[in-house]
């Protein structure tokens, strides 16, 4: 056998054994979960370098065209010039440093959402397991839509909360208090709209049925009436509906999911009721002998001699 045979059949003989039962110990879950994170941060960290580059080609005339787009007379440079202003030496490059953060959360997201699900599902069943790709591909088009329509909602939020200052009052905006605001506004909305998501994914695991949500519906819409009013940076009455009517039309489509789940759940373990058992297993059938039913038949009544009196009626 040559050295490089021989070395192969080392590395084979010093993997662990698979688990038939799929259990693990705590050293392996903290394992795992040191791998996952450092698979998350890993990406992190590249769609970071990528927010970095892209500061310059596009990023911050993305996040100041809200403001930019303002009438003239509400900022302090008039319609000419729109630029923020930075009253810190190092506040140019901690900003540009945040912003390639954020850019790389939201790059990277479909990669460390996928670790995040990867690690949850070694615990659910064969069935649940399938929802992995779903799950990432939802969780990122929600987040997407999410901060889609704050963005389209900023200019007019931002419209009403300095026009309240009066005619009187030009503005001239820090670039740091202006993006964090953006910003903080992109993540929560993006966030709230994966509310819906959670309540699906606890339905498919079975944690949370339909008939609680169906229950519950109107405390549901309600409290996301309160919720929006209080994430929502602006405080106004049309960011807080903007973000409040999809969210309420999301977990209605979400409550519609959950019902045609328990359905389908509800009719397979009604077909699936007895494949579940082994061969040398039991059937939970009753087995007992039930009593006879003792009302007369129609041989009886054949049989019947005038002694015994005339035939009982079965009506």
């Amino acid at each position: 056998m040559s050295d490089d045979a021989s070395r192969r059949s080392r590395v084979r003989r010093r993997r662990p054994p698979r688990d038939p039962a799929a259990t693990m110990t705590l050293i392996a879950h903290l394992t795992e979960l040191r791998n996952r994170v450092a698979k998350s941060l890993l990406a992190l960290a590249l769609g970071t370098v990528v927010g970095f580059l892209w500061y310059d080609h596009g990023l911050l005339t993305f996040l100041t065209e809200p403001y930019c787009a303002l009438p003239g007379d509400l900022r302090l440079q008039g319609d000419d010039q729109c630029r923020l202003v930075v009253l810190d030496v190092f506040g140019g490059v901690l900003l540009r440093l945040k912003i390639a953060v954020i850019a790389g959360a939201v790059i990277s997201a479909p990669f460390w959402l996928y670790q995040l699900w990867s690690f949850v599902t070694p615990g659910l069943k064969r069935n649940e397991k399938r929802y992995t790709v779903g799950f990432v591909a939802a969780s990122t088009l929600l987040f997407a839509l999410g901060a889609a329509l704050s963005y389209v909602t900023l200019r007019k939020g931002l419209e009403l909360l300095l026009t309240l200052a009066g005619d009187e009052v030009a503005f001239q905006l820090t670039a740091e208090l202006y993006l964090g605001f953006v910003i903080s506004l992109l993540v929560a909305f993006g966030l709230s709209f994966e509310l819906p998501l959670i309540a699906v994914a606890l339905n498919l695991v079975g944690i949370l049925s339909y008939d609680t949500l169906r229950k519950s519906r109107r405390w549901i819409f309600f409290l996301t009436v309160v919720f929006a009013a209080f994430v929502t940076p602006t405080q106004d009455p049309f960011t807080m509906l903007a973000m409040a009517l999809p969210m309420v039309v999301l977990f209605e489509i979400a409550i519609q999911i959950a019902r045609i789940v328990d359905k389908r759940r509800a009719k397979r373990a009604a077909n699936e009721h007895f494949h579940d058992v082994g061969d040398d297993e039991a059937s939970p059938l009753d087995a007992a002998p039930s009593e006879l039913d003792a009302a007369p038949t129609p041989l009886d009544d054949l049989h019947r001699t005038p002694a015994d009196g005339p035939a009982r009626s079965r009506g």
